[in-house]
């Protein structure tokens, strides 16, 4: 999942680095007796939680609580740097939303409507109908889907602010049947950025509000007089909105607490080592702690790709960031064959996985832990950012090993149908009384008891 870094938003994590050449980057063998700790030692990253970080979220979500739109208005002029005239300002006109995609550049809108095309074509493969089935006694049993009720999209603001995020988090939520999808996104030095406002424009996006912070995750979870309470807030945003939406999961739903960008390449040998050299600069450019690691069994291969990397680096504009990346988390690994690759992929499982192989469909059944499995040469990690229809907000930090991918299903909720049958309840209200009675629960016997008698 990308993780945003906006004006006065400080990054997710503090991490020290240094300026190191592209040649630090950790080489490892699969081989070595030391490479099991030597992996761990690579992947092991906990998102530091600071406590001056969690106490200020903490306070910051009892004012807007307490004090609703006053508390919203004074964080906007203290962190945002500009004085709306009142609560009502804040909010975005729809006529100011389809203005901003009216004055998109021809190529640029006709990328934005190609990308949401797709999206939306993708997530509503992901629909699936409520369903019941009736037993022999008449007995009917079944699930209802339903879309949550709203939602809340938090964006990020400023320079940093990513268009194609607005349309996958919303189209995801629309194509769900979200009634009402309120925006959120900081105005830094009241500058807005038109182009996050036509890509909510074309998703569908009901409302938009210029704040951010997690005085913006306060207003979505509680709601003021100006900005109504959702049911589940999605997106991402700096360490203070991580930890805002970790202290209100529970009054909301969240989607996920970002982590550092990640990719993973398994290659054969065979790619254009350019290719794969870019693919690590694309991840490795989001800030000094992403994480790219390739492996391959061929050692002629990985010095190729090195060599790609010293040298296209200086041309990339993320160069500092890069390079830092590389050195702090990046890593080149000689394995044994594809097979092992498969197996240490399993063990990282990555955020994206690009299968940079020959025969890329003999090695998918052996991945088993991965957020986007991107496969064969020609399909980079960056065309599942931003338009190739699957959505980007990925599972980060290996817990890809037990969630998935943000999707339409993160916007309902599946409620259980019972409808038992006179003779449904003669026999189930046996085994229900039975059991409550074996459990202690005498009301809960004699309440399938009942059912009996009649």
């Amino acid at each position: 999942m990308k993780r945003f870094t906006a004006h006065s938003e400080a990054p997710y994590y503090a991490y020290a680095h240094a300026h190191p050449d592209i040649n630090m980057i950790k080489k490892l063998h699969s081989n070595s007796a030391t490479f099991d700790s030597d992996l761990a030692k690579l992947l092991a990253f906990e998102a530091a939680q600071d406590p001056k970080i969690e106490a200020t979220a903490r306070d910051i979500l009892a004012n807007v609580k307490s004090h609703g739109d006053t508390a919203i208005l004074d964080y906007t002029m203290r962190f945002d740097r500009w004085t709306p005239t009142s609560a009502g300002a804040l909010e975005i006109d729809q006529r100011t939303l389809k203005s901003a995609l009216g004055g998109l550049s021809q190529p640029i809108r006709a990328a934005l409507e190609t990308a949401a095309t797709r999206i939306r074509l993708y997530h509503e493969r992901q629909l699936h109908p409520s369903w019941q089935y009736t037993e022999a006694d008449g007995t009917v049993l079944g699930q209802q889907i339903t879309a949550i009720d709203r939602a809340g999209l938090y964006v990020p603001g400023g320079k940093a602010a990513y268009p194609s995020s607005v349309l996958m988090n919303a189209m995801a939520a629309k194509v769900a049947g979200v009634a009402e999808l309120i925006m959120v996104t900081p105005t830094p030095d009241g500058i807005v950025n038109d182009t996050v406002l036509a890509a909510a424009e074309l998703a569908g996006v009901d409302r938009v509000f210029r704040i951010g912070g997690a005085q913006a995750v306060g207003a979505l979870a509680f709601g003021t007089a100006t900005i109504p309470a959702v049911d589940k807030i999605v997106g991402p945003g700096n360490a203070y909105v991580a930890a805002a939406k970790r202290f209100v999961f529970g009054q909301v739903g969240i989607d996920m607490v970002a982590g550092p960008s990640e990719i993973l390449v398994i290659a054969d040998g065979k790619t254009n080592p350019d290719w794969v050299a870019m693919d690590l600069f694309s991840q490795a450019e989001h800030d000094e702690i992403a994480q790219a690691i390739l492996l391959c069994p061929n050692a002629d291969y990985i010095a190729d790709v090195e060599a790609s990397m010293e040298r296209l680096l200086a041309t990339m504009p993320r160069a500092t960031i890069i390079r830092a990346s590389l050195a702090n988390r990046g890593a080149l690994i000689h394995v044994r064959d594809l097979a092992e690759a498969c197996e240490i992929s399993n063990r990282i499982a990555p955020e994206h996985l690009e299968l940079s192989v020959e025969n890329p469909e003999a090695l998918l059944p052996k991945i088993r832990h991965a957020g986007a499995i991107f496969m064969g040469i020609f399909s980079s990690e960056s065309l599942g950012d931003y338009c190739a229809g699957p959505n980007h907000v990925l599972p980060t930090s290996r817990t890809s090993r037990f969630s998935s991918p943000l999707g339409v299903y993160d916007f309902q909720k599946r409620s259980s149908i019972i409808h038992v049958s006179p003779k449904g309840a003669e026999t189930l209200g046996k085994v229900a009384a039975t059991l409550a009675r074996a459990e202690g629960l005498e009301a809960h016997a004699q309440s399938a008891d009942m059912r009996l008698k009649s």
